[in-house]
């Protein structure tokens, strides 16, 4: 689509009769140089240290809400067993930072060493492909985009989201959506509870016959569970989970046993594999639960760890976590290398619009105030001649109202058609009218 087809669109929908210009607030957008990200995520971090970053809903709530008395109204933050990420508009990247320190119990000074900083374009870019999974730790990963549409619901449900953000999500899922669908970049089974499978596949000989536990039945849980029925072909599984009737209405459903929690420690001593979902703020599996028991592969799929770190110290147990998982590779992941050209086309194009769309926001500001300004004097102007005219008032407010569509659409029109001086016209405008609107 043309620079000028856009300009057409943008300018038909706010200048149509009911269009939203008529209901918009006159605000004047914020400078897309002050959208910042920080994080860290997998690249240059183990699960240890993004757990101790790691942002629930509780600190989440606490970041929000100070955010809003500090000025810091418009962002949203992203955090997953991979990435913890703030996104928004600041004066500084480094306001975002004071954030985390604030609320998350990790060292900040570790942090800042480690994170990346993302501005302007940059910052924009970088969502789009968070949220199309060409930044995640296994490539396509599709889950991404479902936690970046709550995050920033959550967040606009407190307030913290506006016009830009909302718009630049949208345009996030929308591309997310285009590339799973155009492109098979998310093709092919791959997955950390995938990959889990796959590597029971390669460690553990006759796994129909061995003893396998459960922990947690939450999603990754469930697709876990599913993965070793579907793929290596047995039930001799035991669930666990803190609220029993969860695991009995899934062992139900799929002819598996479960056990109540208080139970953990003897189920545990029994078992010849344990995979562990849940995702409790300590570690749920504790050395002593395991010093008297028999060797056992254990499975830890939760971030933060959910298996204290001193089990890996027992020379009959092995401990596999998430990070290690990462490095489970397939077939599946090359064929999704050579999306990766496809999908950042489909991102390019959508991300052109988005910034089109956002350089044409203060166009539109300009353009609304322009026309409260004829609005205004074709009042005045009513007023002053209609006594002693012989008219019906509602015939000279219509030809009046006509008269003011056609004068911004002749300058909205002039303004399509020189793109290269539409900044130009645009000030110049504004100028001549005194709307009162600040371009800087």
């Amino acid at each position: 689509m043309t620079a000028s087809c856009h300009v057409y669109d943008l300018y038909t929908c706010i200048f149509a009769p009911g269009s939203l210009l008529t209901i918009m607030q006159v605000n004047q957008p914020k400078n897309i140089s002050n959208f910042h990200i920080v994080g860290i995520n997998y690249k240059k971090t183990d699960a240890a240290i993004r757990s101790s970053f790691a942002i629930n809903q509780a600190q989440y709530t606490a970041i929000l809400d100070e955010g809003k008395q500090t000025q810091l109204d418009d962002l949203f933050i992203l955090s997953t067993c991979n990435r913890t990420e703030v996104y928004g508009f600041a004066d500084t990247p480094g306001q975002f930072i004071e954030l985390i320190d604030k609320h998350t119990c990790g060292n900040i000074e570790l942090f800042q060493q480690l994170a990346y900083v993302k501005s302007g374009e940059e910052a924009v870019r970088h969502l789009y492909h968070v949220g199309t999974g060409l930044d995640s730790q296994i490539l396509g990963d599709y889950e991404i985009v479902g936690q970046i549409k709550n995050a920033a619901k959550f967040a606009k449900s407190q307030g913290c989201v506006g016009t830009f953000t909302e718009r630049l999500v949208n345009s996030v899922l929308q591309v997310s959506k285009l590339i799973k669908n155009e492109t098979a970049l998310s093709a092919g089974t791959v997955s950390v509870a995938f990959a889990a499978v796959r590597l029971l596949q390669s460690k553990v000989c006759d796994i129909a016959n061995k003893k396998i536990v459960l922990l947690g039945v939450g999603k990754i849980g469930r697709n876990t569970c599913k993965n070793m029925m579907q793929y290596l072909g047995t039930k001799n599984i035991t669930l666990i989970n803190r609220t029993i009737s969860v695991a009995e209405e899934f062992a139900n459903c799929n002819g598996l046993q479960c056990a109540p929690i208080e139970n953990l420690g003897q189920t545990l001593h029994d078992a010849d594999i344990v995979l562990v979902a849940t995702n409790a703020p300590h570690p749920t599996i504790t050395r002593s639960m395991l010093e008297h028991a028999g060797p056992k592969l254990i499975v830890d799929l939760s971030i933060p760890f959910n298996v204290a770190t001193d089990v890996k110290e027992l020379s009959h147990i092995e401990v596999v976590n998430v990070d290690e998982l990462s490095k489970v590779q397939d077939e599946t992941l090359q064929m999704r290398q050579h999306e990766v050209p496809k999908a950042l086309e489909i991102i390019g194009e959508h991300m052109d619009e988005f910034l089109y769309w956002n350089k044409m926001r203060k166009h539109a500001v300009v353009l609304k105030a322009v026309k409260d300004k004829l609005t205004e004097i074709h009042t005045r102007e009513i007023l002053q001649q209609k006594n002693g005219a012989e008219y019906k008032l509602e015939d000279m407010e219509a030809v009046s109202s006509r008269i003011i569509q056609k004068m911004i659409n002749l300058m909205a029109g002039t303004v399509r058609k020189e793109t290269e001086k539409s900044d130009l016209y645009i000030s110049m405008i504004n100028d001549i009218f005194d709307t009162g609107v600040n371009q800087e």
